[in-house]
């Protein structure tokens, strides 16, 4: 699929801005100033930004633990984020939801969830609901390896075939559900998976934004014209642990060196686009140091900002329509 030069700047922008959210809040997480718990999403970049780069405002995401990329790559506000992982009034929760549970309905964003597996059923509710009142509408769930064992996710993968409903699950293999190999914790492929519900499935090296690109617009195109879900298993690699603090002693000594090294997503995109004489070396530097720049000021702000006062407490308890 074909993408001008704007298109271009706006993916290499987002998967930028993905990266050097996730490497800030690594070395910021170490203060202590960061409460709960945080999961990067650095190195998965392709992923996040190769699937939204398609989507509108009144489709729907749901994602993982691991979400931040997601948020930001469905255009959730990286101010209000911060703010959010600082636990602050001005998050985009209000500051009560943190690192795991950011949500942004006005973009689309149904939230990141703590639950293994708890975003394929909302996202099936949100593409029936797209199928119903025929908006022309997808609903996309974003999970991981460990997720696709989760009866949450067979049945979502079930309804959503029964009911043609126009849903894409994106499977997003790094490797390792939490610490065990997914070689051990997965049982058979994930084609095999969807094919016994009837779903195609398209295996796609997450390093690549362009193969993430096209697939998924495919994918999503088919779901709009009627044709039912598809699954993308998208192959790619974390660059820290399962979480801040994690060891990751179970993986090789240098297998992070390495993947960055041969692999990563960024630099494949500026080689490609750059030896393509798509656009140069000088305007992605220029974007590099704009999302530096951004990044810089959110999070001064967010540290700067005022926290959730006695009087927010019972605030967003219920819900009023």
């Amino acid at each position: 699929m074909q993408m001008n030069r704007e298109d271009l700047l706006r993916a290499y922008r987002t998967m930028r801005t993905i990266r050097d959210f996730e490497e800030r809040l690594h070395v910021e997480f170490a203060t202590g100033e960061i409460p709960g718990f945080v999961h990067l999403y650095a190195g998965e970049e392709a992923s996040a930004t190769g699937v939204c780069t398609h989507l509108r405002d009144d489709d729907f995401i749901a994602s993982t633990h691991r979400g931040h990329g997601h948020c930001i790559a469905k255009g959730v506000e990286v101010q209000g984020m911060m703010h959010e992982i600082y636990g602050r009034r001005d998050g985009v929760c209000g500051g009560k939801g943190g690192s795991m549970h950011i949500a942004d309905l006005s973009k689309g964003m149904l939230g990141a969830n703590g639950i293994v597996g708890g975003g394929p059923p909302l996202i099936c509710g949100a593409a029936l609901s797209a199928k119903i009142r025929k908006t022309g509408g997808v609903a996309i769930a974003f999970l991981g390896d460990g997720a696709s064992n989760q009866g949450t996710t067979l049945e979502s993968l079930n309804l959503a075939s029964v009911w043609a409903l126009p849903a894409i699950f994106v499977v997003e293999d790094n490797g390792y559900a939490e610490a065990t190999s997914s070689s051990y914790s997965v049982a058979g492929s994930q084609a095999a998976r969807a094919a016994g519900f009837g779903m195609p499935c398209t295996e796609v090296d997450g390093f690549d934004f362009f193969a993430v690109h096209e697939a998924a617009g495919a994918a999503i195109d088919r779901a709009r014209q009627g044709g039912g879900p598809t699954m993308l298993h998208v192959k790619l690699a974390r660059y820290y642990g399962h979480f801040e603090g994690d060891a990751t002693t179970y993986r090789a000594p240098g297998e992070v060196d390495r993947l960055r090294a041969e692999k990563d997503c960024l630099n494949r995109f500026r080689a490609r686009v750059t030896e393509a004489a798509l656009m140069d070396g000088v305007e992605l530097d220029a974007v590099d140091q704009a999302v530096a720049d951004e990044i810089e000021v959110a999070v001064r702000n967010a540290k700067a900002a005022v926290m959730p006062a006695e009087a927010d407490l019972l605030t967003d308890v219920y819900v009023q329509y």
